[in-house]
């Protein structure tokens, strides 16, 4: 059993992929963050955490990672409410979400 929500936050590369999925969606967010920043952030954790040599990482990211984006996930962004430049950085985007939460749990 799972309990009722007024809010139900759903996160995910591929969130946007699946219409039947996105037709239950109130608001759409595509968190856009820059493709130098997505692959330093892949290095130090494939790194740090996996063990993984650098010359791993950017091959898998060249032959995989960077033409999965492209195909799948790049696409999505177009199914979007709100685009989210630089992700967490972006403070202003934030608040605007955050509040845009806080309104519908008054509400409800």
């Amino acid at each position: 059993h799972i309990a009722a929500s007024p809010i139900i936050l759903i996160e995910g590369l591929l969130t946007l992929w699946y219409e039947p999925l996105r037709d239950l969606m109130d608001l759409k967010l595509f968190v856009d963050t820059d493709s130098d920043e997505r692959l330093i952030r892949r290095i130090h954790r494939d790194m740090n955490k996996r063990g993984r040599s650098l010359e791993s990482i950017i091959e898998q990211y060249k032959q995989t990672v960077k033409p999965m984006h492209e195909q799948f996930i790049l696409p999505t962004k177009k199914y979007a409410d709100l685009i989210i430049p630089e992700g967490a950085q972006n403070e202003r985007a934030l608040q605007i979400v955050r509040e845009h939460l806080l309104g519908l749990l008054q509400k409800k």
